[in-house]
């Protein structure tokens, strides 16, 4: 792996666990086990131009998440229990640490770090645009695709929030089963030429 590859993935990994702020240059180096000035060399913006690109870089590889979790199941409503579920087990197998550092980020620094907050923004941008496309393809209606989306990353991060501050997994659990039913409770549409019809992704 590149020097740069390494240094960002040590900030996501940072972050994840204690935000943006918490984060120092020399432990940052220390967990990329590369020297301070080649953090600079690669990143002439320092530590904010690299936690950008690791937000860009975790939110990218998050959305993906979308597929691989929810394409094994033909009924929707139960993929999603599932994979809330999934990610309760994630939560408490990493000791409540494993948080997501979009979510993380934005909540710490919204108010202080513009360049950070806007690169949220598009990262958040991205996860609605994707999963309304995913939902769609799915057989929901454009519009409900888009709240299932909202529903799903709003509850999600709020789980991470909570689960992490009782320890506990049931924000995980009671989340996925609400979001579950008003999936459940939704139309669906029929699917548009090209889409895919749930059950045969991956076929």
């Amino acid at each position: 792996m590149r020097t740069d590859q390494r240094i960002v993935l040590a900030m996501a990994e940072l972050m994840r666990r204690q935000g943006y702020a918490a984060t120092g240059i020399n432990q940052l180096a220390s967990a990329a086990g590369a020297p301070t000035g080649s953090l600079y060399h690669h990143f002439k913006g320092g530590k904010r131009e690299i936690a950008a690109a690791a937000l860009r870089q975790t939110g990218a590889a998050y959305i993906q998440l979308l597929p691989l979790l929810l394409d094994p199941y033909d009924d929707l409503a139960t993929g999603i229990e599932a994979a809330f579920a999934a990610a309760a087990t994630d939560m408490r197998n990493t000791g409540w640490a494993n948080m997501c550092p979009i979510g993380t980020v934005t909540g710490e620094v919204a108010d202080t770090e513009p360049l950070l907050r806007a690169v949220a923004a598009e990262v958040m941008t991205a996860w609605v645009d994707e999963g309304s496309r995913y939902f769609a393809d799915r057989g929901l209606s454009e519009s409900d695709a888009r709240s299932v989306t909202f529903a799903v990353l709003t509850a999600l991060e709020g789980a991470f929030l909570l689960a992490r501050g009782l320890r506990s997994d049931e924000p995980f659990l009671a989340a996925g089963r609400t979001v579950a039913m008003y999936v459940a409770s939704l139309p669906a549409s029929p699917p548009t030429p090209g889409s895919v019809v749930p059950g045969s992704r991956g076929a």
